[in-house]
């Protein structure tokens, strides 16, 4: 990113623009959206946003760049980029306050905090980290700008393949260190924390879960990164992701999963998706699509 301000670029994202030339992590303004899922109060918090150049090397990696643009210029956006959003959850009972993804962290920086405490939730509050996958938007947010654990009263909880494979990784031995000594490791599948249990998706990274949270036959099933895009993933969801560990294994679940939750009406909450990133998901002429809930 160029030298430039930080207020300079959040004016940017917050007026719906972003400014000419520029890609990769960037500052959003913080955010806290919440709603309810049966006794549970939940809360989709923003972070930061990612501007994804349309160059081949993410969307389409097998289709390339002109395809994509194609796309996006049939639904009307610009083509020489793709805007997501890279956002977390909270989930508060009565007990327990459990935060589901913790963003980008101080490199960008990140607005995670701020918009904890827009939420009125400090960190020292978090009883329960949970982690869909160790990509570093998702997981930069556990330390602060020293090195030092965010969450230091939280357990975090990490599927154990991907935090086989995280700590394998040498850029991130400083966050793994950190964190080692509240790590608590699960197999896809498990039950997690009251009311929430983790879902195997694979194909993402070698651990890649979403979580299920229920309370009162009510449920919202957080879909990690099954799907970026609300618009490319839903209307192309074959096409190579460029992200994922396993292209093939990513293009089956995202295949099963869209069906399933365009079968069952599953409210779900997406962190790459346009924030809150809260609605369902709709089959459309042969292809998916985006209801966001209001």
């Amino acid at each position: 990113m160029k030298a430039l301000t930080i207020l300079t670029i959040i004016a940017s994202l917050a007026s719906g623009d972003v400014l000419a030339g520029e890609t990769g992590p960037m500052p959003a303004p913080p955010a806290a959206h919440s709603f309810t899922v049966g006794a549970l109060r939940v809360t989709a918090l923003r972070d930061s946003v990612n501007v994804v150049p349309n160059d081949g090397s993410v969307f389409g990696k097998d289709v390339g760049s002109n395809a994509v643009a194609a796309l996006l210029r049939g639904v009307g956006l610009r083509t020489d980029r793709i805007l997501l959003s890279v956002d977390a959850l909270l989930v508060r009972s009565d007990t327990t306050v459990v935060l589901i993804d913790t963003g980008l962290g101080p490199a960008i920086p990140g607005s995670l905090g701020a918009s904890l405490a827009e939420a009125g939730v400090k960190p020292e509050d978090i009883s329960t980290v949970l982690i869909t996958h160790v990509h570093g938007d998702h997981i930069g947010g556990l330390i602060t700008a020293d090195g030092n654990s965010v969450f230091r009263n939280a357990e975090i909880k990490i599927a154990n393949p991907d935090w086989i494979w995280l700590q394998k990784q040498p850029e991130m031995k400083q966050l793994s260190s950190a964190i080692s000594h509240q790590v608590k490791v699960f197999d896809p599948g498990e039950d997690v924390a009251a009311g929430i249990t983790s879902v195997p998706i694979a194909g993402h990274t070698p651990g890649h879960v979403g979580y299920m949270i229920t309370s009162k036959g009510e449920s919202l099933l957080d879909i990690g990164d099954t799907a970026h895009s609300s618009i490319i993933s839903l209307i192309e969801p074959e096409w190579t992701m460029g992200y994922d560990n396993d292209a093939e294994g990513g293009k089956s679940s995202r295949r099963r999963i869209l069906n399933e939750l365009s079968q069952s009406r599953q409210l779900v909450f997406a962190p790459h998706f346009p924030f809150p990133g809260v609605g369902w998901i709709e089959r459309e002429n042969g292809h998916f699509k985006w209801l966001p809930k209001r």
